[in-house]
């Protein structure tokens, strides 16, 4: 029997200013994510939906990491999930609303392990601002900082150990909008950047195998897909639309390389906004995905 697969959503819009990712775990699962899963010999335990406070209920108080209090709280809810999931011995998928809850995820993720890890980020944006350096300062652009302990203290909690992610770990593919800042840090941590430039040089194939052979090692290694790495035209329903991302099949063969090298104990979809999608194919393609992260074939 393959490994189980606990569905924890996080209705989470808090990270970002455009309004409906919170609406994404519920527009992930209508798309039929369950029944999918099941039809891989996968047992799914859903643990429903993390609670996460609407802007409208609370005041903003801080510019540089705008509701970074109350993403935090729900990140701690994301943790302890994700940490007993992997007590229990199945395999976290969480999905998102906005990406700010990869913080919860890998903070969750290296609390259980005891030790930092490493990740794959599927992703337009490297999320590697700080509050000193976020134009806008939206948290969902900072979630990868703050899981490296770049973010500095305000990140801190005792829910997870800083760094949750090892530095000399971390690979970016699809990438095509960076911050200066997010170019500085890239190059002080020296992770493994696959631009689409990069991507449309060297192929799909090439970019995903190497950055898979970056992330290995100890303690885990998690995969965190942002839809909008996907070429709007595919995937219309993000907040942060970049044109020029991926293919329908280039994103379909990235997955499927992560599920062929075997090394990915956790994965999390997040972005999808059914406000801005089209008949849901956004959470339609999220939920293709997740497939083939986890092992559908065509053949």
């Amino acid at each position: 029997m393959a490994q189980a697969v606990a569905v924890i959503g996080v209705g989470l819009d808090l990270g970002q200013e455009r309004r409906g990712v919170d609406m994404g775990p519920s527009a992930i699962r209508y798309a039929g994510l369950e029944a999918r899963l099941r039809g891989l010999g996968r047992d799914v335990r859903d643990l429903g939906n993390v609670p996460a406070a609407v802007p409208e209920a609370i005041p903003e108080e801080n510019e540089r990491a705008r509701y970074l209090a109350e993403v935090k709280a729900t990140c701690v809810s994301v943790a302890e999930l994700v940490a007993a999931a992997v007590g229990d011995g199945d395999l976290p998928l969480v999905l998102g609303g906005d990406h700010s809850v990869a913080l919860g995820t890998l903070g969750g993720l290296a609390r259980a392990h005891g030790e930092p890890g490493g990740v794959l980020w599927v992703d337009a944006h490297a999320d590697l601002n700080t509050p000193e350096t976020s134009a806008s300062g939206n948290v969902h652009g900072m979630a990868l900082a703050a899981a490296l302990g770049l973010g500095g203290a305000a990140f801190e909690s005792e829910a997870w150990p800083l760094p949750a992610v090892d530095p000399s770990r971390v690979a970016l593919v699809g990438i095509r909008a960076l911050d200066p800042g997010e170019r500085d840090a890239l190059r002080r941590i020296g992770a493994r950047v696959f631009t689409m430039s990069h991507v449309d040089r060297i192929g799909v194939e090439r970019a995903v195998r190497e950055a898979l052979d970056h992330v290995r090692g100890p303690g885990f290694v998690h995969v965190s897909l942002d839809m909008d790495v996907i070429d709007p035209d595919v995937a219309p329903g993000v907040g942060t639309p970049v044109r020029g991302g991926l293919s329908y099949r280039e994103a379909h063969l990235a997955m499927e390389l992560v599920a062929e090298s075997a090394i990915a104990g956790s994965l999390e979809v997040v972005e999808v906004n059914p406000v801005l999608d089209r008949e849901n194919a956004t959470g339609s393609l999220a939920v293709e995905l997740v497939a083939s992260a986890l092992g559908a074939r065509i053949l």
